[in-house]
């Protein structure tokens, strides 16, 4: 199989796809739910095949193989010794935040998450029955990160759950070492646990910049972290249900997996098959994808900046851009892009209201589409 042509317009209509589904029959381009139009890497479609031509879909267990694959991938990127028994597969991440907070405090206690924020971490909480309490997030030399006096200050007696995101969703910002430390050391202090959603991990986009996962930096914060990761976001594989839970502390493994039972399904073996493949063969196509997203990075910084009352700060990681559109004083922002053609997450969603996130995971052509389409509708709209 050929490789990925990352600039190849693939028609994802009449597919089912959610992220086209939306704006069926509208001259509307979909740059919002966060997943790419990129197809999977070869490796990835040649095991799919594999396991269909084989033709038995029953009851599957997770492969052996797969969490070697896993344990070998964690102590290999960021030297973090991690075993089999620690791992608990899910079939998605966001079912792995409500597993959390049902695992780390009882109705009425407590959950703490940032905002701006992917909005799972505010229903989650809520739905389990927690208190939810937001934190703001600073601006900090244009990065946003955890504000963390306020994260001191907003703790209670009643918090036992803190919410990350690392590398940040919508901010995109990847946590420095020494920003890690601090907050581990905040957390160990207040007697916190964590859940730290991390499936943006392989998508890094600036030079320099590693991952570092919050529970590899010492064995006191690694026993009250429950670390979230799939290959779905990097290898565009997210319809395919395959996330795992890194909880290497036993009784709140085990408290995570009673939470579980009965509730949450187990991964289906097209997820496996599919992941398996992403670990196993997948580097050198994420890094030409990671080229490519660097490069749609900088055109989209470039131009957007450009325009009147917009504002777009660096992305370090992910392939969402989030937008300060409050310059330009739109009523409706969502609705003002959707009119001009461009389906962005309304920044709302995410606890800002000021802002708009747009998925570049795309081909370049459809990328500057959308952004001459939104330029064309500020010049149009906005006093000169």
């Amino acid at each position: 199989m050929a490789p990925t042509d990352f600039d190849r317009l693939i028609d994802r209509r009449d597919t089912a796809s959610q992220k086209w589904e939306k704006y069926r029959d509208q001259e509307i381009l979909p740059m919002w739910v966060a997943d790419t139009d990129f197809m999977a890497p070869a490796a990835v479609l040649e095991a799919l095949h594999e396991r269909v031509d084989h033709g038995v879909f029953g009851y599957t267990n997770t492969p052996a193989v797969l969490n070697e694959q896993v344990c070998e991938r964690l102590q290999r990127l960021y030297s973090w010794s991690v075993s089999a028994d620690d791992l608990v597969w899910l079939p998605g991440l966001v079912c792995g935040l409500h597993l959390a907070c049902r695992t780390a405090a009882s109705p009425g206690e407590a959950v703490m998450s940032p905002q701006p924020i992917y909005p799972p971490f505010m229903s989650a909480p809520r739905l389990s029955e927690r208190e939810l309490i937001t934190l703001p997030m600073a601006h900090i030399e244009g990065r946003l990160r955890i504000d963390f006096d306020a994260l001191e200050q907003a703790i209670t007696a009643q918090t036992r759950l803190l919410l990350f995101c690392n590398p940040h969703n919508p901010g995109g910002t990847v946590y420095r070492r020494e920003e890690l430390e601090q907050l581990a050391e905040i957390l160990i202090r207040h007697d916190l646990l964590v859940c730290s959603d991390e499936i943006h991990c392989d998508l890094i986009l600036e030079p320099g910049l590693t991952h570092i996962p919050l529970a590899s930096l010492n064995d006191e914060i690694a026993a009250r972290t429950i670390t979230l990761m799939a290959p779905s976001k990097t290898y565009n594989i997210a319809g395919l249900g395959c996330s795992f839970a890194v909880i290497q502390e036993p009784q709140l493994r085990r408290r995570f997996q009673r939470a579980r039972k009965g509730i949450v399904p187990d991964v289906n073996l097209m997820g496996y098959t599919a992941a398996q493949a992403a670990y196993a063969d997948g580097d050198e196509w994420n890094r030409a994808q990671l080229d490519y997203l660097r490069e749609n990075r900088d055109y989209l910084i470039e131009q957007i900046n450009a325009l009147p009352g917009l504002k777009l700060n660096n992305i370090e990681a992910t392939y969402l851009a989030w937008i300060d559109v409050s310059g330009a004083k739109l009523e409706n922002p969502a609705h003002f892009f959707e009119q001009a053609g461009v389906g962005m997450s309304p920044g709302r969603d995410f606890g800002d209201d000021r802002y708009m996130r747009l998925n570049f995971g795309c081909p370049r052509a459809r990328l500057e589409e959308a952004v001459e389409r939104i330029r064309r509708a500020l010049l149009n709209s906005l006093p000169a």
